[in-house]
């Protein structure tokens, strides 16, 4: 009888280190597609806002909250579904979802160096005058998921494409984890974002000395800070829309991209120090990478902007 009670605590034991190991690769799976996806996060981000712009300061963080939540909805109950069932029966359309993604990414990336050359301002987003009235609120709010469903839909594909090889419970528990950390951390920044400006100025209001001055600074810091998130966002998309470009080309059998990528890079990673080569090799690739993802949405952006109404672009 004790022997038969070891033997069930080893039996235990054993199923618990297995299940110990289960959760540490699920973690670490989820913190490398993870940051795969930051440059849609950053995009996410930086582009939110703009749906609050133009409501009074009590409408925002309500208004925040809708999005936040149409958000969870649009992960939890339509994208990771879909992408765990493409993960088991169609996992050979992955480059290509990725590839139509990296041109989206591409396209977003150059509509904003174009509107910021004024090289083709066909699709300017205006900021509008303040604005009430619940019906506007629930316009915004229903444009602000849908845009979000793009971007979300993004990032479940680039997610999906680092976990392919999991089982597909373990995909659905990662995207699972991916999907509300990056919600709580998009919309929490967001949140930030936007009330900044109204804490500064309660601060320059009601406090003296250098409280004060902390907050006039914080006001006149706002521009300053949203439009660096918009750069950093710009440069994130169009290294990551390029680089899935070039690697799920790759993955299709076009290895052209790919190996011109390496040749240019090859002469300039060797010419550093050893210790300096990994990470040279890989701001190399980004760069390249970038150039070529905004180069090709240059060619994309203003005939989308042709084709799509003024006013309905992202």
């Amino acid at each position: 009888m004790p022997s038969g009670l070891l033997a069930l605590l080893d039996d235990v034991a054993a199923i618990a280190k297995v299940a110990a190991a289960s959760i540490d690769d699920i973690g670490a799976a989820a913190g490398r597609a993870g940051s795969k996806a930051a440059a849609v996060v950053i995009d996410d981000a930086a582009v939110t806002p703009r749906y609050v712009t133009g409501f009074s300061p009590a409408r925002e963080l309500p208004m925040i909250w809708k999005i936040a939540k149409g958000s969870i909805k649009n992960k939890m109950l339509f994208l990771l579904p879909a992408a765990v069932l493409l993960g088991q029966f169609a996992p050979f359309l992955i480059p290509v979802i990725l590839i139509i993604g990296g041109l989206f990414l591409c396209y977003e990336a150059a509509e904003k160096v174009l509107e910021m050359f004024h090289i083709d301002e066909t699709n300017v987003h205006d900021t509008p005058a303040i604005i009430e009235g619940e019906n506007r609120e629930d316009e915004m709010v229903s444009g602000a998921i849908r845009t979000d469903f793009i971007l979300s839909a993004e990032i479940m594909a680039i997610a999906l494409s680092e976990v392919a090889d999991e089982v597909w419970w373990q995909q659905a528990i990662i995207l699972a984890i991916i999907g509300i950390v990056i919600t709580i951390v998009v919309y929490g920044a967001v949140a930030l974002i936007v009330k900044m400006d109204d804490v500064g100025l309660h601060l320059a209001q009601t406090r003296e000395g250098a409280m004060a001055r902390f907050g006039h600074g914080l006001v006149s810091f706002m521009p300053t800070l949203l439009q660096t998130i918009s750069v950093i966002g710009t440069l994130a998309m169009a290294w990551v829309g390029g680089g899935l470009l070039v690697h799920n080309a790759a993955e299709l059998g076009w290895h052209g991209p790919e190996h011109l990528i390496e040749m240019i890079a090859e002469p300039i990673v060797h010419a550093v120090p050893m210790g300096m080569q990994g990470f040279l090799d890989w701001l190399v690739f980004a760069v390249l990478s970038g150039l070529a993802g905004t180069a090709i949405g240059a060619v994309i952006a203003p005939i989308i902007h042709k084709v799509v109404p003024h006013g309905e672009g992202h």
